[in-house]
């Protein structure tokens, strides 16, 4: 091996070879570096890998090393000689891995888009695309690579080219087109020129987006979001159902009918509610039209057909124009109907309407118009009728005093309240509800005895829930004493001869043995609900297990 004095000296690798890659000299750094190099070996075979970039730069790799070797002529003008100075390569192998991940994640990040991904050269040849575009265009992505955009739009595997409108107008472009390939579908394009220092077009990235998905995503979005809100409105009802603070219901006769309001409450059939005075009817047409959505449109508007003269009656219900009779307002009045558009009108005691009236009403319910008195147009009105009665309308239609074809108008859907005597399961909840009430609004704290409640329980209620109501109000009202015991009762009440034997007496019908018995256990444990707090305590008053009592509600509904 040649070697001299002055290559030792130098402080890097260095090896000549010949223009055929034979080594003819090195230095000892070099000859420390690489094993076997010798003069008269070919260079390339000292290293496992040997890759010629250009005529000057060279990436190796020995052993688990890799090197550069930089070429240059050692004598001006000497061609047939070559001087390579080694530096370590694995700050470059590190730079070429990195490079190599780097286009792995673009790949990857373009084959992910649903959008498709072009890019090109200044001259608009192809130099990446995604498989996106096969399904815009029909075509895979290896039909584009390399090619001129130009020739693609002449050969019609492009519609159009926003690379071309880009290079031409030297700026960003943004374009909406129809595709007519597969389908005609609209698409958005963009074009973003990548220029270099001296503003010069490097390259060109288009982005290309189907608005027919968007618009469709866009819709799907749209119905979901309404699908939403309608479920929070129908969660909202249902959580109104279960708060109405006016409804308080505890017998399986009276869950049924507030179960059949709920399910009726947004049709705009007409209801009939039937039941004796005081039994609730009120309380149920409002109910129904809190927990229907025309509680959101419309008002909630009641007249007490037997409460108003018949000869003011009709202008009450369908108002009067300006001057239709002495003593009108001047600027006429909306009727009851008008203010209870979109809403709901009750018509309590509606056994008590005229039959002229009676004609008049039953023309709104065939076909949805009013009629001022003194108007010469009917008007459009959208409202739903609920009727309440406590008479019975089949007599008044035998007797001619009610049209038998306004009942079955207003009999579309009949709900019968029970009277409090024939549901006894309310009556206690009833009473700490309206003692609740009525301490809050009077701010007292007030309670009854058990002897009271008692008394309740088994009175028969002539005058149901508004008897009930009214008579815990006069005793809140009067008893000095925090307590009200059955001595504070006004004398007309502690005359009364109630059974004293247990609630299953209430019932003077035939029946079982097991049937009396199931309903003395049922109206037992209600008394015992509402006056203990747990079932822990119900079963050690009761004498039996907590889960028993457990079986027991759920068996009972309780």
């Amino acid at each position: 091996m040649k070697r001299s004095c002055f290559l030792d000296s130098l402080p890097f690798p260095i090896v000549f070879v010949s223009s055929s890659g034979i080594i003819e000299a090195c230095n000892l750094l070099f000859a420390k570096l690489i094993e076997g190099a010798f003069s008269g070996v070919a260079i390339e075979s000292l290293f496992a890998r040997w890759e010629a970039h250009d005529d000057r730069f060279v990436t190796a790799v020995a052993g688990d090393r890799s090197f550069l070797l930089f070429a240059g002529e050692p004598e001006h003008g000497a061609q047939d000689h070559l001087a390579y100075i080694v530096v370590d390569g694995s700050f470059v192998q590190r730079m070429q891995r990195k490079i190599i991940d780097l286009e792995q994640e673009l790949n990857a990040v373009m084959e992910i888009s649903n959008d498709v991904i072009y890019i090109t050269d200044r001259e608009g040849v192809t130099l990446k695309t995604n498989s996106a575009i096969q399904r815009f265009t029909g075509y895979p992505k290896q039909c584009y690579i390399n090619q001129n955009v130009q020739d693609l739009v002449e050969r019609g595997l492009m519609k159009t080219s926003i690379t071309l409108k880009v290079l031409e107008q030297k700026k960003p472009v943004n374009y909406i087109y129809t595709s007519s390939y597969l389908t005609d579908k609209k698409r958005f394009a963009m074009g973003m020129p990548i220029v270099n220092e001296a503003g010069e077009i490097e390259k060109v990235i288009t982005n290309v987006r189907d608005l027919t998905e968007l618009n469709q995503f866009y819709n799907e979005l749209k119905r979901a979001l309404e699908l939403n809100h309608q479920y929070r409105k129908e969660l909202e009802k249902l959580k109104a159902k279960r708060i109405d603070p006016d409804v308080i219901v505890n017998s399986r006769s009276m869950l049924e009918i507030y179960d059949i309001a709920d399910r009726i409450a947004d049709v705009d059939a007409t209801v009939l509610i039937l039941g004796e005075t005081g039994a609730g009817k009120d309380v149920l047409a409002r109910h129904i039209y809190r927990v229907s959505s025309r509680s959101e449109q419309g008002e909630f508007i009641k007249i007490n057909c037997g409460a108003i003269p018949h000869d003011l009656l009709e202008s009450e219900l369908f108002g009067y124009e300006a001057g239709a009779f002495t003593g009108a307002s001047r600027t006429g009045k909306p009727g009851l109907f008008e203010l209870a558009h979109q809403g709901v009108l009750f018509l309590d005691e509606v056994g008590e309407l005229p039959l002229s009236l009676q004609v008049k009403l039953l023309r709104v319910l065939q076909e949805k118009q009013i009629q001022r008195i003194g108007a010469t147009k009917p008007k459009d009105i959208d409202v739903r009728l609920i009727a309440a009665t406590n008479r019975d309308l089949k007599h008044l239609v035998k007797q001619g005093a009610f049209r038998e074809d306004l009942y079955y108008r207003l009999n579309v859907i009949p709900l019968y309240i029970p009277p409090l005597r024939e549901r006894k399961e309310d009556i206690l909840p009833l009473v700490r509800s309206v003692v609740h009430r009525l301490n809050r609004q009077y701010n007292t704290d007030k309670k009854l005895d058990q002897d009271v409640e008692s008394f309740f329980y088994q009175y028969a209620w002539p005058g149901n829930v508004r008897e009930l109501t009214n008579l815990i109000e006069r005793l809140i009202l009067t008893v000095p004493t925090d307590e009200i015991g059955l001595a504070d009762l006004p004398p007309e009440y502690r005359e009364q001869d109630v059974p004293e034997s247990g609630p299953a007496c209430s019932h003077n019908k035939v029946m079982t043995l097991k049937e009396a018995a199931e309903i003395a256990e049922r109206e037992i444990l209600a008394i015992a609900m509402q006056k203990y707090n747990s079932t822990y305590k119900m079963a050690e008053q009761l004498g039996t297990s907590q889960a028993t009592i457990v079986r027991k509600l759920k068996k009972y509904n309780l």
